[in-house]
């Protein structure tokens, strides 16, 4: 009874040892009750990047802590029910032994009848002996009082006597036999509950052994989690440096310059605030540029760039758009063209409040030209609508330049037979086709490593829809333009008819 009690006696010390850990952990830390009195006396500051990603990092912590501790709870639980089952079996332990030493206590009180019983007949039969000895000395005596004639009669009797004697002796063995039977009976009954105490005793040492093992080994698996857990967390702490590092070099990690004066000196910074303007200008252009042109107004009135790397020009309709967005706009907008601009692109340069060139970009201005398809009337018709935009483009552009528009066409023609007059960016400039030459552009806006993400080139780059190059009968190579929207005409440099 003392060894089950030291047994239970130290499965609760482990169960309270084992339970402290859960309550520290419970336990709210003063430093972190005090936080939010301390928090409340400062100005609440906007979170950095680093702090969110701290508050993330603490989150995920959390939910890792909760789910080690939702397993600790299974552990616990899964503990508590082996302990109870072992209990149990200590109980029934219990129970069996108080039955072995009931019945050992009864055949010990039967051992102890039997002998008494016995002890009784050996002294009834002694009495019965000495009286038949009395009986027989008597008989003696009175044999040898008795004549000569009682002789046979005395013999007689003496024979039933030793008979009777034999009988005696023959009863007593048979006695003596039953009480060693009895007592070998229950030396071995006893032998046999002290083996039955032993395997018991054996049981619950196997059974203790058990637990121990099975204690030792949760917490080997304790430690191999926490090991395995801080080797999982080293890694994922240099993955998660690694990850950021690549992130950190694919971009410059430098903020954009927005300059309320950028052009200075020969110099002009651009910022994020940039529209390029590539390739032929047709349907969807203008939604393209002129949405952009809105959304920057939207957010600030600070500077705005359309950048045309090259452009031959394009839709009438589509430029016009973006040379109202251009002047509608509370922003500031210039234009940049850094290799060239012709027909269209050349006038939405040339209109722009503010816009400027590298010293080796060519602008090409020329007439608008267009093919027709009808009846006289309907030629006549189209004639019509060509002059009107030719006035609402070619008119604007005059007044630009400050001269009237039969001499610019007469100029165009001088300069070249084909009426398409083209001059290199420091000449334009003096001619207002443009406001500045630029000699340095810093393109502050762009801040992440092209390479990683290569935007498309050409028109792809602007909207969804991309044309494609083709090769003729000839050999010669074209791109398809899309067809034009009613009442508009293609303003667009094309000698070669590259653009069909």
């Amino acid at each position: 009874m003392n060894r089950r009690t030291h047994i239970l006696s130290a499965a609760a010390l482990l169960c309270c040892a084992l339970a402290l850990p859960a309550a520290a952990q419970e336990q709210p830390s003063p430093q972190k009750a005090a936080a939010p009195e301390q928090s409340a006396a400062k100005p609440a500051l906007p979170p950095t990047p680093e702090q969110l990603e701290l508050s993330k990092l603490t989150t995920d912590n959390q939910l890792v802590d909760q789910r080690l501790k939702k397993k600790l709870q299974l552990v616990t639980a899964e503990r508590e029910e082996l302990r109870a089952q072992y209990e149990l079996e200590v109980q029934k332990q219990k129970s069996k032994t108080i039955e072995l030493e009931a019945e050992l206590a009864r055949t010990a009180a039967e051992n102890k009848l039997a002998e008494e019983k016995r002890k009784t007949e050996i002294a009834r039969l002694e009495t019965e002996y000495q009286k038949l000895s009395a009986q027989n000395r008597l008989a003696g005596e009175q044999s040898k009082a008795l004549t000569t004639a009682q002789g046979d009669e005395l013999q007689k009797l003496s024979l039933e006597n030793r008979l009777a004697d034999e009988k005696n002796k023959k009863l007593m063995t048979e006695l003596a036999q039953r009480i060693t039977a009895l007592k070998t009976e229950n030396d071995l009954r006893a032998e046999q509950q002290r083996m039955d105490l032993l395997a018991d005793s054996k049981e619950r040492n196997s059974l203790d052994l058990e637990m121990k093992r099975l204690d030792l080994s949760e917490k080997k698996l304790k430690i191999e989690k926490l090991a395995a857990d801080s080797r999982a967390s080293e890694i994922n702490s240099d993955l998660d440096l690694r990850l950021k590092k690549t992130e950190w070099k694919k971009q410059s990690n430098t903020e954009p310059v927005y300059a309320d004066r950028p052009f200075t000196a020969g110099k002009l910074v651009i910022s994020d605030r940039r529209i390029a303007l590539n390739g032929p200008i047709f349907t969807g252009v203008a939604d393209y540029v002129t949405e952009r042109i809105h959304y920057y107004n939207n957010i600030s009135t600070q500077p705005v760039f359309i950048v045309i790397d090259m452009s031959p020009g394009g839709s009438v309709m589509e430029g016009y758009r973006i040379v109202k967005a251009i002047q509608g706009s509370k922003a500031p907008i210039s234009v940049v063209v850094k290799s060239f601009a012709a027909s269209m692109a050349a006038i939405i340069t040339t209109l722009a409040d503010r816009s400027y060139v590298y010293p080796n970009a060519i602008i090409l201005h020329h007439q608008m030209s267009t093919g027709v398809w009808g009846n006289m009337t309907r030629l006549k018709e189209q004639l019509e609508l060509a002059k009107e935009w030719e006035r609402r483009l070619w008119i604007p552009l005059c007044k630009k330049m400050g001269i009237a528009p039969e001499e610019l066409r007469k100029m165009m023609y001088e300069k070249n037979s084909d009426g398409d007059w083209e001059e290199f960016g420091d000449k334009a400039v003096d001619y207002k086709w443009a406001t500045s030459v630029v000699d340095e552009i810093d393109e502050t806006g762009i801040v992440k490593n092209p390479d990683e993400d290569p935007p498309a080139r050409g028109i792809s780059r602007m909207q969804g829809f991309e044309i494609s190059e083709k090769t003729d009968e000839n050999g010669q190579r074209y791109v398809s333009l899309p067809r034009l929207a009613p009442f508009d005409f293609y303003f667009i440099y094309n000698p070669d008819r590259y653009y069909r």
